[in-house]
């Protein structure tokens, strides 16, 4: 029995509300195919909010594969739970004022939309971003070697080979090759995040 279903399990309210964090908290989530750029970009971002005084943190796909999703594989059953378990975890993170960004390539149109609609239950702010980077690129790069892998027959489950990705339909922010550097990119998505005004008269520590 999952604990949303057992009555012993009961939500706690604590004495400190949203209101008396010194920050306000979002999620920015960065989705895409592999390879496209996802992890550059959500790093620049922590970097240039962290530049202005904002606490952020990255919750990395691949560096909670070695921990928090240490269990999970890459069929579509657990790709969903893996948007899931991530999804709370950047809710919790916005909820204490930290700006979460998630690098993911997050798949499916509908756990992306599952984790929207737990931050606007909670009325957190989620800015999702989409990392339009064409496959022949993304394969093009191919760092890692999956997609020759992929390729090859010897790598299952990949997005982009033989599974599919579902790009989104309304994303808050779209990013293409075109828009130039990493830090560019990232610009772009502060733009949305934070007003350019309340960054230029941020004071310097």
């Amino acid at each position: 029995m999952s604990a949303e279903h057992n009555p012993e399990v009961v939500w706690q309210t604590t004495a400190i509300r949203r209101s008396d964090r010194p920050t306000a908290g979002a999620t920015v989530w960065l989705t895409g195919l592999s390879g496209a750029g996802k992890s550059s970009v959500a790093a620049e971002v922590e970097r240039q909010l962290l530049a202005v005084h904002r606490p952020a943190y990255l919750l990395d796909g691949d560096n909670l594969r070695h921990g928090l999703n240490a269990d999970l594989g890459f069929t579509a059953r657990d790709r969903t739970e893996n948007i899931r378990r991530v999804g709370e975890v950047a809710k919790l993170f916005a909820d204490a004022g930290l700006v979460s960004i998630v690098a993911l390539i997050s798949p499916y149109l509908a756990d992306r939309h599952a984790v929207r609609n737990m931050h606007e239950q909670d009325e957190l702010r989620f800015i999702e971003v989409f990392v339009d980077t064409p496959l022949a690129v993304c394969e093009s790069r191919d760092v890692k070697g999956m997609y020759a892998k992929a390729r090859a027959g010897d790598l299952r489950h990949f997005t982009g080979v033989d599974d599919r990705y579902e790009a989104p339909a309304a994303p808050d922010v779209v990013l293409r090759p075109v828009d130039g550097s990493p830090s560019a990119m990232a610009g772009r998505v502060l733009d949305v995040l934070l007003p350019r005004a309340v960054r230029q008269h941020t004071p310097v520590s």
